[in-house]
């Protein structure tokens, strides 16, 4: 399978770093495009990709291209998207696939109407140490599902997208979702302080921990029975924490597109469409708006 790369950022670099853990003859690199061409170029030198664009069209327009993965700034995703999806371009993006549900919808419904394989990047689903909760949690190890609790904080309000409105701001927030019967999750996020970047799931027969970082484990403990997922890193240097994880994702892609899958059954459209709305409303309570929300993409 042929890759495009959209994007020549940190994540981008990691997302091709990873890639270089799989069979080569099932992932190769085409083409990156990035906004101007000498950061495009000096990418695809650095990556050993054969063609390098200064706009994301003439990406698009590749024919040596199947899929694209989407790494730019979060308020491109949307666009870039359909963009790919117009051109006839299986889409990998980024997480979040878009920045309401509005736009979510649209991007959905387009790679639908053609035929094409869209994911968001929801990396965390891929781990082994996730399919491993997954089965813990159907088998009913944990019994009844009553209390979710996950943390994500670090000091980095410093970094200009987080403070500036053109970037992307966001400080803190804590949310607590009630479900039926009881049963309810508390989420924590922070820009200022260091949290402990955990997860625990409780149920009626025991519980599940997944230590820092929760969101690409390599250790899960179950009732107390640790495990360990390792990385094949192969020595790779990465930019983020354990993003050799961007192999398991992409070759989930891979799979699904050679099977003529149009979305990933780890991450199916209906759950990425529930995720989004709540989202919207976590905003919507927040009082956060988006310049987005009043425009149709």
């Amino acid at each position: 399978m042929k890759w495009g790369i959209c994007g020549a950022g940190f994540v981008s670099q990691d997302f091709c770093t990873a890639l270089r853990l799989l069979n080569h003859e099932d992932h190769q690199i085409t083409a990156v495009a990035a906004r101007d061409i000498d950061r495009a170029w000096k990418f695809a030198n650095e990556y050993k990709i054969p063609k390098a664009f200064g706009c994301y069209e003439d990406l698009a327009k590749e024919p040596t291209v199947d899929v694209v993965y989407i790494g730019v700034i979060n308020t491109e995703h949307c666009r870039l998207s359909l963009m790919m999806l117009n051109n006839n371009k299986h889409v990998l993006c980024e997480k979040p696939a878009t920045m309401n549900l509005m736009q979510l919808q649209k991007v959905i419904n387009t790679a639908k109407e053609k035929k094409l394989f869209f994911l968001g990047g929801l990396w965390s689903r891929f781990f082994p140490a996730y399919e491993k909760i997954r089965s813990a949690l159907n088998s009913k190890t944990l019994g009844e599902v009553r209390y979710v609790e996950a943390e994500f904080g670090r000091p980095i309000i410093h970094s200009p997208r987080l403070h500036k409105p053109e970037l992307g701001v966001d400080k803190c927030a804590s949310i607590i979702l009630i479900y039926k019967g009881g049963r309810m999750t508390n989420l924590m996020y922070h820009t200022e302080i260091q949290a402990k970047n955990n997860a625990v799931i409780y149920g009626t027969k025991g519980l599940i921990e997944v230590p820092c970082p929760f969101w690409a484990a390599t250790k899960v403990k179950i009732n107390g029975d640790e495990m360990e997922f390792p990385l094949p890193t192969k020595d790779a240097k990465f930019n983020f924490i354990n993003t050799a994880g961007f192999s398991y994702e992409a070759e989930c892609v891979r799979t699904c597109i050679e099977n003529g899958q149009l979305e990933c059954p780890l991450f199916p459209h209906s759950e990425a469409i529930t995720m989004m709305t709540i989202m919207d409303e976590v905003r919507r309570q927040l009082g956060v708006k988006y310049d987005v929300d009043d425009i149709e993409p």
